[in-house]
């Protein structure tokens, strides 16, 4: 965490906030656009006949594959998040990231399944040793009780969907209307551009993430480094074993039953987690009060990317099969629609950034848990208007673009209430030794709510769309009731963080 007499935390020269931040935008600019671009074609490629370059997979593989990969590349920011605390510093993990990222893209170009298969492995991997630990190098930038943190994270969110923006335009483009593998492509030079500009950059993030988070005992900090070292051999091997065992046959694994072992395997390990870090003694009363806080939020956020993330999902495919995409004579890319989001988001963050200093100042801005419990509502009602969009679309009709359009507007709105405040509230509620690790425990959130995203993809042709999207509008809606009801306890958990 930086100090009053950190040169960095100290520095305006980015809108206010320290140049160190704008290398790190642009990082994560660069990484969201390989992400989303990526994630725009994916179903699609997916679900698209072989004969036009697709898999020919059909929407329950496909949505369970989506959900699979989807769900593993946030889980591995838990395990990318203690890699850096315990063995590499942030920097280096990020570092790291993006080259496997950048080779996993690369690999989706290559025909053949196990191109396919091994180049997801490699994104999972690559998104999570960068996605957490240059989220938790942002919170190192500021000293603590600085008011421009939240702000900070406003403006760092704003590169993220500044990525997500550009990426469905060229990647969806690429990949829709010339050839699929290509659009991947293009996303695996995006990471690279990225790549280089962090190194180039990198002298502007001080000492921040440099180093693995320490205990002030040597010897115990050398004995977590090869603790740690021998813990990702094992697992590693592990995971050497499996797929030497699936590719030779001896043992017999479908995707779904995979998606689906995830799922339950997901839930166990948030119970182990926050098990250990409510009820260890190994923590303070402090630390354990404020886990529980961070559980609370924990739980709303995945149901929040529950709905949220079927952006890549269930919607994209609704914007394939059943919305009007016709434009002065020329259907433009299902994909395109990736990028409504992010121009609401580039429009709308910085006012909201605005919106939370001036509130701050007016000793009137909301708690954390209360800006989640607004941010649900929008969610909600971003699924309740595409009910009667859906039963005109099993009628038979093609849609409007603006039901769709609306959709995204609403979820921007809940968005930008919730997900930089909660990447916000991490680096606060983290215990200094632990940040690292927490921030991966927050991207877990996202693992679960990416998974129940690809669940509902799988039930697009199964389920009728009313009742999907209705099931999903009522969720959201009944989460933000019971958090609005544990706003105030929440808040006491906090321990005195706002």
């Amino acid at each position: 965490m930086a100090n009053d007499a950190d040169p960095v935390s100290a520095d305006t020269r980015f809108f206010g906030h320290p140049r160190g931040l704008a290398t790190l935008f642009f990082t994560e600019m660069w990484e969201r656009f390989s992400y989303y671009g990526m994630r725009a074609i994916l179903i699609l490629f997916m679900t698209d006949q072989i004969a036009k370059g697709g898999l020919g997979f059909n929407d329950a593989k496909a949505g369970s594959v989506y959900g699979l990969y989807t769900a593993m590349v946030y889980l591995m920011c838990l395990g990318g998040g203690w890699v850096a605390d315990r063995i590499t510093g942030q920097r280096r993990a990020v570092l790291a990231g993006g080259l496997f990222i950048v080779a996993g893209e690369f690999c989706l170009v290559a025909p053949g399944l196990a191109f396919f298969y091994g180049g997801l492995v490699l994104l999972i991997f690559g998104t999570g040793l960068l996605k957490g630990n240059v989220s938790t190098i942002v919170g190192q930038l500021y000293r603590k009780g600085d008011p421009r943190r939240d702000s900070g994270f406003s403006i760092f969110y704003m590169g993220i969907n500044l990525g997500a923006l550009i990426a469905p335009i060229l990647c969806s483009y690429v990949g829709e209307k010339i050839n699929w593998r290509l659009g991947f492509g293009v996303a695996g030079i995006g990471m690279l551009v990225g790549l280089v500009q962090y190194v180039l950059s990198g002298k502007y993030l001080g000492d921040a993430g440099l180093r693995p988070a320490g205990t002030g005992d040597v010897d115990l900090d050398r004995s977590q480094r090869q603790n740690a070292i021998r813990g990702v051999g094992i697992g590693l091997g592990v995971c050497a074993l499996l797929a030497v065992l699936a590719a030779t046959g001896a043992i017999s694994l479908s995707v779904t039953a995979i998606s689906d072992g995830l799922g339950w395997g997901l839930l166990a390990i948030a119970a182990a987690v926050f098990g250990w870090m409510i009820f260890s003694h190994g923590w303070t009363l402090e630390e354990r009060k404020r886990s529980a806080a961070i559980l609370v939020l924990f739980i709303a956020s995945a149901l929040f990317w529950a709905s949220f993330e079927q952006a890549g999902s269930s919607l994209n495919l609704f914007a394939e099969r059943s919305t009007d995409r016709m434009v002065l004579g020329w259907e433009f890319p299902a994909g395109w629609f990736q990028f409504v989001q992010p121009i609401f988001v580039v429009v709308l963050a910085p006012v909201f950034a605005w919106l939370w200093l001036a509130l701050n100042r007016r000793k009137t801005e909301p708690s954390s848990p209360a800006k989640f419990a607004i941010g649900l509502v929008w969610a909600g009602l971003a699924f309740a208007i595409l009910v009667p969009a859906s039963k005109m679309a099993v009628g038979g009709a093609q849609v409007a673009i603006w039901w769709l359009t609306g959709t995204y507007f609403l979820q921007t709105l809940g968005e930008l209430c919730l997900s930089p405040v909660g990447l916000s509230a991490m680096t606060k509620l983290a215990p200094e030794r632990a940040g690292g690790f927490v921030m991966g425990i927050w991207f877990l959130s996202t693992s679960i709510g990416n998974w129940l995203a690809g669940k509902a993809g799988s039930l697009y042709s199964s389920m009728p769309l009313p009742t999907l999207f209705g099931s999903v509008a009522a969720f959201s809606f009944a989460t933000a009731v019971v958090l609005a009801l544990l706003i105030k306890p929440t808040v006491k958990l906090m321990s005195g963080v706002k």
